[in-house]
């Protein structure tokens, strides 16, 4: 019988970590399956999507699909949660020791990226929103809400302090949310009125750059961190 080998100190070689191993394949295999259930949801909607089409797009049996997520309905809820998460971290430079211009700025240039490199992404949210947000709207109802109403207080601290004008903290989420979301959700009219056959980068940079100088000056904040902000305004 063939005796097995051990280390120079006699004692047995240590075992290969295959736990390792399988958790960095079903990592991989997990995230192949939501980057392909994204777009396919978003392509053809939660109703027009088949849990067989997911797993061609990801090279993956249809069983891997199922194992993983189970159903189809739980698979896209994880894509739309995956989404939300993504962009509330965004919002991360939004803080009470931030400075508004760069905090603004940095979650903008933020949320424009999120549409250039996913677009998908916000296009599967938008669907889910159009058609009354069935699945998502205990998400928004409770997580989102909440993330409003902190980052609502930031705003709030930073207008007390003179940094910026008082606004409507909510409204104006909604505000930066619609006008970086468009350059992927309505990405085809925007195509169609610039000629492109597909937009370009410098297409979300000036998006980008237009839509954080409407904010700032909408807030009173010059364009330059640590210049004072515009005072006298009431809050909106």
């Amino acid at each position: 019988m063939k005796r097995q080998k051990t280390n120079a100190g006699g004692s047995r070689p240590t075992p290969r970590p295959l736990a390792g191993r399988r958790e960095r394949r079903r990592q991989d295999s997990e995230a192949r399956i939501l980057t392909a259930a994204e777009q396919v949801f978003a392509e053809t909607g939660f109703s027009g999507a088949t849990t067989a089409v997911i797993a061609a797009k990801a090279r993956l049996p249809k069983a891997n699909v199922h194992y993983y997520f189970g159903t189809k309905e739980r698979l896209y809820r994880q894509v739309l949660k995956r989404i939300l998460d993504a962009w509330l971290a965004s919002g991360d430079s939004i803080h009470p020791d931030a400075d508004p211009a760069t905090a603004f700025r940095d979650y903008i240039a933020a949320k424009i990226e999120a549409s250039q490199r996913q677009p998908f992404a916000s296009k599967v949210f938008a669907n889910e929103i159009l058609h009354g947000a069935p699945q998502l709207s205990d998400y928004l109802a409770d997580h989102v809400r909440r993330w409003v109403e902190g980052k609502a207080k930031v705003i709030d601290h930073w207008a007390a302090r003179g940094l910026m004008r008082p606004v409507d903290a909510p409204h104006l989420f909604f505000v930066i949310w619609s006008a970086t979301q468009t350059y992927a959700d309505f990405d085809c009219q925007i195509r169609a009125v610039l000629k492109r056959e597909r937009l370009r980068a410098e297409d979300f940079t000036a998006g980008g750059s237009l839509i954080t100088r409407m904010v700032l000056g909408a807030c009173g904040i010059a364009d330059n961190p640590g210049k004072p902000a515009a005072r006298g305004a009431r809050r909106t």
